[in-house]
């Protein structure tokens, strides 16, 4: 038994006649006596009484007709509740996202996106790289920033943007007196350094860094955010290398300081389902490819400087 067979029942039982129900159903006059036998069939017990001259319900066909009307409405009901989720979703565009986002992503485009989809909800998850490609992967987000390039068969990723990193120290630290810190002089030194679960691009970036330099740090303390970090350079705890875009946030009483050879850089990406059919997804990748210019798989040179 089909949706169509309820249809076609109700349509015969309403109108009593099966040429006048085949013309509103738009369809041939044998067909529906074949399709209403085939119920009937289907059900088990008559539902309607024909003769040449009239067409009438059966106790059981009345019976039927009630509870047929109450499963197409239902059925009615779960389409619209299913197309009304389906819009919401359209709506709803999650973002997931590691700090240098915010800062140098967000406000160049959520602004012109709130402009030309204003119906458009924006749900903003601040998660580290693990954490976001899991919700990815589930559906659960559907973009994310983060400092890997995750490109592969079910996962779109291009390059936003590349930003250096830089040593910051407290004020009164000796190594404050270098205009440019001899890199041997870090050897030793006491150093916060960013944890390796929430920012393990960034910690291994660092270790990486100071092992090619032969340079052996002494960790006093694993920061779990960006803030933290800060905070803890300035209680005067040590020094720390963090992304070039915190500089804005840093205190009085920290200063930032050159070393005698280059600090590495972290990169950007931005990530989303390539099987995405979200309009909410296309119209945020087009904004930012607009503004940042981005290549698929880039990473050999930088497309925005200080924005």
């Amino acid at each position: 038994m089909e949706l169509r067979h309820l249809r076609y029942f109700i349509t015969v039982a309403e109108e009593l006649n099966f040429s006048k129900a085949a013309l509103k159903l738009y369809t041939a006059q044998p067909s529906l006596s074949q399709q209403i036998k085939d119920l009937e069939e289907d059900v088990g017990v008559r539902l309607l009484n024909r003769t040449k001259r009239k067409v009438e319900l059966t106790e059981e066909g009345a019976v039927f007709l009630e509870q047929a009307r109450l499963t197409l409405a239902q059925a009615d009901k779960a389409v619209a509740m299913a197309r009304q989720v389906s819009k919401a979703k359209q709506q709803l565009l999650r973002i997931g996202f590691v700090p240098v986002a915010e800062m140098k992503v967000f406000p160049f485009v959520l602004p012109n996106l709130r402009v030309q989809s204003p119906e458009l909800t924006i749900e903003l998850l601040s998660l580290n790289n693990t954490d976001q490609m899991r919700g990815l992967k589930k559906g659960e987000i559907d973009i994310t920033f983060t400092r890997n390039n995750f490109h592969n068969e079910e996962i779109e990723s291009k390059f936003v943007l590349r930003e250096p990193l830089i040593f910051l120290l407290p004020k009164d630290h000796p190594l404050a007196k270098y205009e440019r810190i001899p890199v041997k002089a870090l050897n030793g030194i006491d150093f916060i350094i960013p944890s390796e679960v929430q920012s393990k691009t960034l910690h291994d970036t660092i270790l990486d860094f100071t092992k090619a330099h032969n340079v052996e740090l002494n960790v006093v303390q694993k920061a779990d955010n960006i803030l933290f970090n800060i905070n803890t350079i300035g209680m005067g705890l040590g020094c720390t290398i963090l992304p070039g875009y915190i500089a804005p946030l840093t205190m009085n009483n920290t200063v930032i300081r050159s070393l005698d050879v280059e600090l590495p850089s972290l990169d950007l990406y931005v990530s989303y389902r390539k099987n995405s059919k979200s309009h909410a997804v296309q119209k945020f990748i087009e904004l930012l490819t607009k503004i940042f210019y981005l290549d698929i798989n880039r990473t050999d040179e930088r497309k925005i400087t200080d924005q």
